[in-house]
């Protein structure tokens, strides 16, 4: 007999202190979700209680500078989550009085408010019937029901919702959305641990021993690697910065200027420097090499560092002073290449 409720108190018992979980508003469950996109729970933890104290609600949240969030979400990646929560702020306030609707119609009027999301808040905030279907859910579902269904077809999440929401409690229905998501997350996950799982007598691939078979994913995502010389030039207590144009990869952060090789191909930074962005510098230093992984690609950054004889800046660039450099957001890898630098000049 299909039963979540043993899942239920499972997780009333066994589940993580989030914080997100403790005061779960609309604008928390938000905050909190659009993180965990492509993001572990260890690591999102920190960056939402400085963002909540930073930013502790919509309107907060909409009048902040784009440069001020983009710098608390400094390291986290995927750095469109966090524009896109910026426009959200300010859709909400001008269009619902700062306060976020219940309704899936009005949800999805959002920007960054997709149908995974707007569930979320759905069940987690409003305590609706509402089941948010992530991976692990999916995950959970291709086994408990024992799905053939490729679960990257959009056919099977329709189908999971439609199963999941059909055995959700008329009483507090909202735990075990959240449970489920627990569940995939801690026990059946892509290696399960059955023997701690609270609904393995019912779960139709652990009674046919199928667990390892699902569940079937026919997505894969390819990664392109990169190799690029990093240029850090220095000149009376200045860094050289670009900042990346809007629709851009890495959008509004600052960035090192670099240029795209091949591998054996470094040769005379000099002359590179000289001919792709009409300077003179003097080399002063290799910096370690950092390995910055965004989107799909893996790039290997080389870093040298350099000292121009003046304040002359090429088009699209600008001199920013060490002081300045601390308070702007960079993309992950050029903050890492930031970090050797000042250490090297001071």
């Amino acid at each position: 007999m299909v039963c979540l409720e043993p899942l239920r108190h499972w997780f009333l018992r066994v589940r993580r202190d989030l914080p997100w979980r403790r005061a779960p508003t609309p604008y928390a469950v938000l905050v909190s979700e659009v993180m965990l996109q492509q993001t572990q729970v260890a690591t999102v933890i920190p960056y939402f209680e400085r963002w909540m104290a930073l930013f502790p609600n919509f309107k907060a949240l909409a009048e902040a500078p784009i440069d001020e969030v983009l710098k608390a979400w400094e390291g986290l990646g995927y750095y469109s989550r966090a524009r896109n929560l910026h426009i959200a702020a300010a859709c909400v306030i001008e269009q619902f009085g700062g306060e976020l609707p219940s309704r899936e119609e009005e949800l999805l009027e959002v920007k960054g408010i997709g149908e995974y999301t707007a569930a979320a808040i759905r069940s987690f905030a409003f305590h609706e019937r509402e089941v948010a279907i992530d991976g692990n859910v999916l995950r959970v579902a291709a086994r408990y029901f024992a799905l053939s269904d490729d679960i990257a077809k959009s056919t099977t999440r329709r189908l999971v919702r439609k199963k999941m929401e059909s055995l959700l409690p008329h009483e507090r229905p909202w735990e075990v959305p959240e449970a489920l998501i627990e569940l995939g997350a801690t026990i059946c996950a892509m290696k399960p641990e059955c023997e701690w799982c609270p609904i393995q007598l019912s779960c139709l691939a652990y009674q046919t021993n199928q667990t390892h078979l699902l569940p079937v994913n026919s997505k894969k995502i390819s990664t392109t690697n990169l190799l690029r010389v990093v240029v850090v030039l220095h000149c009376e207590g200045h860094l050289l910065l670009c900042q990346r144009k809007p629709g851009e990869v890495m959008a509004d952060l600052f960035e090192f200027p670099y240029f795209e090789i091949q591998a054996g191909e470094e040769g005379d930074i000099c002359k590179r420097i000289t001919e792709g962005l009409h300077l003179e510098a003097e080399p002063l230093m290799r910096l370690d090499e950092v390995v910055h992984s965004f989107t799909r690609y893996r790039a290997r950054l080389l870093p040298t560092l350099l000292e121009a004889a003046c304040l002359v800046a090429p088009d699209g660039y600008a001199y920013h002073s060490f002081e300045s450099c601390a308070k702007l957001p960079f993309s992950s890898g050029h903050r890492k290449i930031l970090s050797q630098a000042l250490r090297a000049l001071r």
